[in-house]
């Protein structure tokens, strides 16, 4: 029996999107299983998460504002990189851990 377990942040998506997205999921696996008969044991399970569980890179989540100030962090640690680090080492000699004044 193979078990779907999504999770999404609370109130994002209304019942009837949840729903659908069960549906459309256990579609998925029929499809990729080739057998209608898999449709009856498949189960999904949506879980809803309250934001104040969610953290992203140490700092509390609050929905889109969170996300795109995280994606815009990223962005600029990306451009700060010089060269194409492949290992910890290589990584840390471009961009040491920032470390904070006591």
């Amino acid at each position: 029996m193979p078990f779907v377990n999504i999770k999404l942040v609370d109130g994002v998506f209304t019942s009837t999107q949840k729903h659908a997205l069960a549906k459309a999921i256990t579609d998925v696996m029929v499809k990729f299983e080739g057998s209608e008969a898999f449709r009856s044991v498949t189960w999904v399970l949506i879980e809803e998460l309250h934001t104040d569980g969610w953290h992203i890179g140490g700092e509390s989540f609050s929905g889109p504002p969170s996300l795109m100030a995280t994606l815009g962090r990223s962005k600029a640690v990306y451009e700060m990189i010089d060269g194409n680090p492949t290992s910890r080492d290589e990584f840390a000699s471009v961009l040491p851990p920032k470390t904070e004044a006591v």
